[in-house]
């Protein structure tokens, strides 16, 4: 396996972190766990890595929701509308991920790109 893809992963989605002000202790090892079981998971399915971004990025959203609620945070929408989140899209996390407002279905930015 080829660990660029890991660490463009980790890159991606750490800079979306610290774009909306989450890049704390515990999201880093969140993001640190969700990595290491991704490598796993692309040497059991090769054919698989172009979804290793958009499905770390996922796997850190799911945890965080646990612990810290909803992230990210949809901020296009404006003042009035409800908190809701942001979710990768295609639901498999690749190839080329992208944030979409899970309230218009509207695209937001890049996996990468908060």
């Amino acid at each position: 396996m080829d660990d660029t893809l890991l660490f463009d992963a980790r890159a991606r989605v750490l800079s979306d972190l610290q774009a909306r002000h989450h890049a704390t202790a515990a999201a880093v090892s969140v993001l640190e766990d969700a990595v290491a079981q991704r490598k796993w998971w692309a040497e059991q399915w090769p054919e698989g890595t172009e979804y290793i971004a958009g499905l770390v990025a996922q796997d850190v959203q799911d945890a965080l929701f646990e612990s810290v609620g909803r992230w990210p945070v949809c901020q296009d929408c404006g003042d009035d509308a409800p908190v809701h989140a942001l979710y990768i899209q295609p639901d498999l996390g690749g190839p080329d991920p992208v944030w979409v407002c899970e309230e218009t279905g509207d695209v937001v930015a890049p996996l990468g790109g908060l």
